[in-house]
């Protein structure tokens, strides 16, 4: 994996000759290109890096205090505290309807999972806590797994294959690949442990919006897909399921997303920048 932190030197007005060159090129070729839009300037990308400071600060943070007996509920107000105390809003609260702050989903829960008070986390659970922060405009995105007491090996070894999905993924997005190579790799690597990919929800642009383009699959076929360039920021967060990958969406809440076959699903999610060079994990 490629991490270097001092590649993005350029602004989508002011490009090296050698990379407009290649975006032109690859243009004439008929690629499916970004919009200008949404590759970062050095001024975006200073608040983007607070902005995920802050997140990652505030992961750490719950990494301490996130154990057996802790309510959802407790989790919800710990985020809360801790990114207003640090001048920040946290980005789900309200967003779209969303009632909270933070998303808690345990076990067979695949994403959104609503904090609650009578939710307490037991011995055996796998736990994905996933945190977004605004911080003066910038948005900043990722998640991680917990494992709640005895946990057992066959859980354990799905969080540890679902992070190499997310870092096989990471390892593909590279200067001038595709998306198709990203999901390809996550496929890959999920289907070959013998678990399936969720195909519903995928990562996203993030940054200047929670929710931007692309939309990131984890899921695809290589050399396909948008060509990825230099200056954008997008999240890679597979949700590798257990079981069949089929999943619902619980129609009465309007949220939450559970494995269909209710066998468990983990997920992690890192945001990353395209740099000339490689890429670079912003919430690390």
């Amino acid at each position: 994996m490629n991490r270097f932190i001092k590649g993005f030197r350029f602004t989508p007005s002011n490009y090296p000759d050698e990379i407009e060159e290649k975006i032109q090129q690859y243009k004439k070729r008929g690629y499916k290109l970004p919009s200008r839009r949404l590759l970062r300037t050095p001024e975006q990308l200073a608040g983007i890096r607070e902005s995920a400071r802050i997140n990652t600060a505030l992961l750490d943070y719950l990494t301490e205090h996130i154990r057996e007996g802790v309510s959802t509920e407790e989790i919800d107000r710990m985020v809360y505290e801790f990114t207003t105390r640090h001048g920040a809003t946290p980005a789900p609260l309200n967003y779209e309807g969303y009632p909270k702050s933070v998303c808690v989903s345990v076990n067979e829960v695949v994403c959104h999972g609503i904090p609650s008070p009578t939710q307490i986390l037991r011995s055996g659970d796998i736990v994905n806590v996933d945190v977004s922060t605004i911080y003066k405009g910038y948005f900043s995105d990722a998640s991680r797994m917990f494992l709640i007491g005895d946990v057992s090996p066959e859980a354990r070894r799905l969080v540890r294959v679902t992070r190499q999905c997310m870092e096989a993924g990471i390892a593909a997005a590279q200067p001038w690949n595709r998306l198709g190579d990203v999901g390809a790799a996550i496929q890959e690597m999920a289907e070959s442990n013998g678990y399936s990919v969720v195909r519903e929800l995928c990562g996203h642009g993030v940054g200047v919006r929670f929710h931007e383009d692309p939309d990131v699959d984890h899921y695809g076929r290589r050399g396909t897909g948008m060509l990825i360039v230099p200056g954008m920021t997008f999240t890679i967060e597979p949700m590798i399921n257990m079981g069949l990958r089929n999943v619902t969406f619980d129609k009465r809440d309007g949220w939450t997303v559970r494995t269909a076959d209710g066998m468990p699903s983990a997920q992690w999610e890192n945001m990353i920048l395209i740099t000339e060079t490689g890429n670079e994990i912003l919430t690390y």
